[in-house]
């Protein structure tokens, strides 16, 4: 299963891809919540034996808690737009993108290697108790036990390697359209506010 970096790196491209099909530019907060809103799924490995009960990969891992981010997320921004008439147009767009944050890392997850049964998600949880790995082994498996010996640094900066060389150039590549779209925008937008003397 990939690391946090990778997860990171999918939620950040979330962003910058809705970005470019919305015509606008999200604020750099708004980048670092679905950032972690991409890795957050992992949580359950915090609380594993307290509030997860279950094997890792079950409920932050399915479809369910990607919509529960949604709820969530439109009961946030609700709250927003009502004190911020500016924002309405963007009302149900917030709350998507932050759900496809989320839901990156399910993908991920999906594409990714994993050693251990069982294998993959259960991504229709609580409906079904089916575990879902696309065997594609996208994304290399990383270590968490034992994750200070040398053999597990090893494995772990591999997998972080391959998923920086995979990730980072589509989000360096949409970063860069994003900047160069919202550059041309500009003038545009100047030139409509003032009309020409």
């Amino acid at each position: 299963m990939p690391s946090p970096v990778g997860h990171v790196l999918a939620g950040v491209s979330v962003v910058y891809a809705a970005d470019l099909i919305g015509g606008r530019q999200s604020s750099p907060r708004f980048v670092a919540l679905c950032a972690g809103l991409a890795a957050v799924p992992d949580a359950d490995l915090l609380f594993r034996g307290t509030f997860f009960p279950a094997a890792h990969r079950t409920f932050t891992h399915s479809v369910t808690a990607v919509l529960m981010t949604f709820i969530v997320a439109m009961l946030v921004t609700g709250k927003v737009t009502r004190r911020n008439a500016r924002l309405k147009p963007s009302r149900h767009t917030i709350p998507l993108v932050c759900a496809i944050a989320y839901a990156t890392h399910l993908l991920l997850d999906w594409l990714g290697a994993d050693s251990f049964p069982p294998y993959g998600i259960q991504m229709l949880w609580p409906w079904s108790d089916r575990w879902f790995i696309s065997n594609l082994d996208v994304f290399r498996q990383t270590a968490r036990r034992q994750f200070l010996t040398a053999p597990i640094i090893h494995q772990n900066l591999i997998a972080v390697a391959q998923e920086i060389a995979i990730l980072l150039p589509i989000v360096a590549a949409l970063w860069l359209i994003r900047v160069k779209a919202a550059a041309r925008l500009a003038p545009e937008v100047t030139g409509r506010d003032h009309p020409p003397q």
